[in-house]
């Protein structure tokens, strides 16, 4: 009852607003729901639908895949045509998807279409997944929202290994490991390398560094629970960048932790529809943009683990005397800090959480996921400047406690054997066998 009171009061007070609805499948009582948002994705998605299909039937029915075809108003006349093929074969369904339970928004034809100032990825996936939380079952269980694209391929284990780990994690927030698909040439292949291994140094740098926001921001490998995502505030508007900043809520509202004995593959293609992320890099390093996808130095994540290991140790300092401390790290990170007035911060964080434990919890809420990256760019347009990988790697690795490989092959193989374990947390991914708590859900 609570869970469904704290649901009822999202929808009433932050749910999108807006004449969309859900077509297709109209049963109630899913134990969970796969958004994907649909941009001209007409001839990538019923792949996507088709990986999916592979799972086991049993959780397979449990679950609505929610397909949510997009555009802006202003669109251009290609999305828009896409588009109309893409509802045009949902809508012919038939035997195609079964047995996906599959059902769709319709967020593209004229008079639907996303608002122009702020359609984008962010408000198409929250427009599928607050829609989609009337379907789903709160009175025998804790459902689950799940984040996809329609250019990712799923394992036929992806579904059993999410459902396994919610049912291990009381943490309301999870990612899913991912391995990019190769590139369609060998330039597009040795790009989409390079920028997965961008991807996976920053996290190692932070884990290393001893920061909780270490967890990677790819929106085709996110899920949370239903409550966890009432809790905070739902899916944000943005067009880009929504992953980065749905993550970072949900680690400071409920915490994030990872799924194993899965992963998903998002497509390694170029784009232009979003100023940054994989398409974007993608075309950067193909069109031989000079500085394209950089390095972060070692030296930027030591500074980052001395500031994060200064202020654990110095739970009872007061602010003026941490800020002094700072200087025996890094100007540059002093010069940092003290723009975002820390020691008027401090003193704030002290007055309001009066144990140890919530004063660094109320640090970490401060000084995010997004002041950190800050932080990292701070230090590297100053002191250490951004490298090739050849030139940055070897040193990460050695500074992680890792083999000092040459190569962006080998180091990204590396890094992915680190960062995508398969064992499953305490459960077995048995399928045929997995006890999921709620039955198929039944129309009304």
């Amino acid at each position: 009852m609570k869970k469904r009171l704290r649901i009822e009061k999202y929808l009433a007070s932050r749910a999108a607003k807006g004449p969309w609805k859900i077509t297709g499948d109209q049963n109630q009582g899913y134990a969970g729901v796969v958004v994907i948002p649909s941009l001209a994705e007409s001839n990538l998605l019923f792949s996507t639908l088709k990986s999916i299909a592979g799972n086991p039937e049993d959780i397979l029915l449990r679950f609505l895949i929610l397909v949510v075809v997009n555009n802006r108003e202003n669109g251009s006349l290609s999305e828009k045509e896409d588009n109309r093929a893409t509802l045009r074969r949902l809508e012919a369904g038939g035997r195609e998807f079964l047995p996906v339970r599959v059902a769709w928004v319709d967020a593209a034809s004229p008079g639907l279409g996303l608002p122009v100032k702020r359609g984008g990825v962010g408000i198409a996936r929250k427009i599928g997944f607050d829609l989609a939380l009337n379907r789903l079952d709160f009175d025998r269980g804790c459902p689950l929202l799940v984040s996809l694209d329609a250019d990712t391929i799923v394992r036929p284990d992806y579904l059993p290994a999410i459902v396994a780990h919610f049912r291990a994690s009381p943490i309301p927030g999870a990612v899913i490991p991912f391995c990019h698909q190769p590139g369609a040439t060998p330039e597009e292949d040795r790009a989409i390398r390079r920028y997965e291994l961008f991807l996976r140094a920053y996290v190692l740098g932070l884990e290393r560094a001893g920061s909780p926001y270490a967890f990677h921001t790819v929106g085709s490998a996110m899920a949370c629970t239903a409550e966890g995502y009432a809790r905070m505030g739902g899916m944000n508007q943005r067009g880009a960048g929504e992953d980065f900043y749905f993550l970072q809520q949900l680690a400071k509202t409920g915490g994030v932790s990872q799924v194993r004995g899965t992963l998903v593959y998002p497509s390694a293609r170029i784009s232009h529809r979003v100023p940054f992320g994989t398409g974007r890099s993608m075309t950067d390093l193909l069109s031989g943009k000079e500085g394209a996808v950089s390095f972060y130095r070692a030296e930027c994540f030591q500074i980052l683990a001395d500031w994060l290991a200064l202020v654990g140790r110095s739970l009872d300092w007061e602010g003026e005397k941490i800020q002094e401390k700072i200087l025996n790290i890094s100007i540059h990170l002093y010069d940092f800090i003290k723009k975002y007035k820390f020691q008027y911060i401090w003193e704030k964080l002290r007055r309001n959480f009066r144990s140890c434990q919530n004063l660094l919890k109320g640090f970490h809420d401060w000084f995010d996921g997004l002041k950190t990256l800050k932080l990292i760019h701070h230090l590297s347009d100053g002191p250490y400047p951004r490298q090739e990988p050849e030139r940055v790697m070897p040193d990460l690795l050695r500074w992680a406690g890792l083999e000092p490989l040459e190569g962006v092959q080998s180091q990204l193989e590396l890094l992915r054997k680190v960062q995508n374990p398969e064992r499953v947390n305490s459960l077995p991914i048995s399928p045929g066998l997995l006890d999921f708590p709620f039955p198929a859900p039944s129309s009304d």
